[in-house]
């Protein structure tokens, strides 16, 4: 198993996510396609939601990956700002557009969800505008890092901007339980146990280690996507420099 001192080399951790990616991604699809199928054909319906309580197999999941990609974000910039982690501040940029997508996921299925629940495809709940401030979060950290140009700069920039955001996480997780929502309490994720009946909860959790591991090979695509952007862009600027003193010699 690699350390995270072996994975901080660009060149060692191009190695290791090749390797691994093509299983996450593989059993990405494999716990998707028997989560979905479980989801529509064998979970029940509810009593009182009817069919439309599939749409939880879709949200619930977003809503949790768009909170745990803002927490590795949090972590990335920790590794930015005090760890100096070579890879932290390619593995934030390249979280917070997945990240942002399943937020927006989440706030789009949870008014389709909430149309036929609560008459209105908007109410300014806690939860759901705490969520909403989690996407608006996520476009103003990727807006400000293309503001930048220097790349260290930005980094550093995003990395503090990442940790003040972080405050909206625990927000959005115990907003039901802090103030009068119209989002039930926590059913799954709960300290007494989860409330779900098991016909219900066996596909929702198979459907959400999809989406999870499916987000991750998203991520390692992405991070060696940057890393081989960045490695251009220094050879670019190591090639511009040569022509520079080239041309200062034949002037001379």
């Amino acid at each position: 198993m690699a350390s995270l001192t072996e994975l901080a080399n660009p060149a060692r951790f191009m190695r290791y996510s090749a390797a691994l990616l093509p299983w996450t991604a593989a059993a990405a699809v494999l716990l998707l396609v028997v989560g979905f199928y479980l989801a529509w054909f064998s979970a029940p319906a509810d009593y009182q939601q009817g069919e439309t309580i599939r749409i939880m197999y879709i949200h619930v999941p977003a809503a949790w990956l768009a909170m745990m990609f803002y927490s590795m974000m949090a972590l990335s910039a920790l590794g930015v700002l005090v760890w100096r982690h070579p890879l932290a501040d390619v593995a934030q940029q390249a979280a917070a557009p997945i990240g942002a997508c399943f937020a927006l996921v989440c706030l789009l299925t949870g008014s389709f969800w909430g149309k036929p629940m609560w008459g209105t495809y908007w109410v300014w709940d806690a939860r759901l505008t705490s969520m909403l401030v989690l996407l608006l979060v996520y476009l103003g950290v990727m807006a400000l890092r293309r503001a930048l140009d220097e790349p260290s700069r930005a980094g550093r920039a995003v990395a503090i901007l990442t940790l003040v955001g972080f405050v909206n996480v625990p927000i959005i997780k115990f907003s039901v339980d802090w103030w009068s929502t119209l989002h039930q309490p926590a059913s799954v994720l709960r300290l007494g146990g989860p409330t779900i009946h098991a016909s219900m909860l066996w596909p929702l959790l198979i459907v959400a280690l999809g989406f999870t591991l499916g987000a991750l090979s998203l991520h390692l695509a992405a991070m060696q996507a940057e890393i081989t952007r960045r490695r251009v862009r220094t050879l670019m600027i190591f090639e511009a420099e040569r022509l520079d003193r080239l041309a200062l010699q034949a002037a001379s």
